[in-house]
């Protein structure tokens, strides 16, 4: 059997180009336009007869990219595509994950309902897995997790002299613990109290004796950038050197790019969502994690 057809939704075309590369496989054509109304106009002009698809959507800003994602889904099934799976490198609406307050709308499962609907496999980077233990909690369809960690570790062996690994909060103590162990690093973990959406209080127990090395600081989703910011203010007040920062998924809302770069070395992300940052590519095991999924369904 021939390989998948890969489909570029907008703003998706760098990572599926890398990884169709990587796996194989005819890069779809679809066009893709919006009426003067905003309505979507979408065409798939690629023969997709018996063939499994691979949609690459990164679900940055996913109000606006979701309806044309489930309209390229449903129109594939309709010109007669086998399976038709969704690499979604940064997946969107897992923050929401229970109903902190009455009346709340719990986000991650009805997103998941939607795509679990539309989609017969999902493979993604490092979801925001707080109260979920797995995708499967919440989606419905046969699905891969992709984790950054041995390749941010690596890159920090190979850039970083005397590092010591900064963990934003206790959430992210066993990821950062996996990061500084491929790193051969010893790591810390800050102390995190936030107060709304943008106001953070951090502190960083046991740090006196490490004073001397370089401070990375990690974490899954740089958003406004507050929370690293204030980490790496209070680790430069203590001692150490301004930082250097690498997420996974470097979403910067509004100013957070530059707010975070004014108390920190340099900045670094992975390719999950396009930005001047990425430096660590993580299409390799992606597109290994979808070899895998069809594999399994082939089964």
């Amino acid at each position: 059997m021939s390989g998948p057809v890969v489909f570029a939704l907008p703003g998706s075309e760098p990572f599926a180009h890398s990884l169709r590369q990587r796996l194989g496989g005819e890069a779809g054509l679809l066009e893709h336009r919006q009426f003067p109304d905003g309505e979507t106009y979408l065409r798939i002009m690629t023969d997709v007869t018996g063939r499994n698809i691979v949609l690459v959507c990164g679900l940055d800003h996913p109000d606006v990219k979701l309806l044309p994602l489930l309209f390229a889904a449903d129109t594939l099934r309709e010109l007669g595509a086998r399976r038709i799976g969704l690499v979604a490198p940064y997946l969107a609406y897992m923050r929401q994950d229970i109903r902190f307050h009455a009346g709340e709308a719990v986000t991650s499962r009805s997103f998941a309902t939607i795509l679990s609907r539309h989609l017969d496999w999902l493979v993604t980077v490092d979801p925001h897995l707080h109260r979920y233990h797995a995708l499967g909690e919440i989606y419905r369809i046969p699905n891969r997790v992709v984790h950054a960690a041995p390749l941010i570790a690596g890159w920090i062996r190979e850039d970083v002299a005397r590092p010591v690994i900064i963990g934003p909060d206790k959430e992210s103590e066993q990821w950062v613990a996996e990061v500084a162990a491929g790193a051969n690093a010893p790591f810390l973990v800050c102390e995190k109290e936030r107060s709304g959406d943008r106001d953070v209080r951090i502190a960083i127990p046991n740090a006196g004796s490490l004073l001397d090395r370089q401070p990375v600081l990690v974490d899954d989703i740089a958003s406004s950038g507050r929370t690293l910011a204030v980490a790496a203010r209070q680790l430069v007040a203590l001692g150490f050197p301004p930082p250097d920062c690498v997420v996974v998924h470097p979403l910067f809302a509004g100013d957070a790019a530059q707010v975070l770069s004014g108390v920190v070395r340099r900045i670094v992300s992975t390719n999950t969502i396009p930005h001047a940052t990425n430096a660590i590519e993580v299409a390799a095991p992606v597109a290994k994690a979808v070899r895998d999924v069809l594999t399994e369904l082939r089964g």
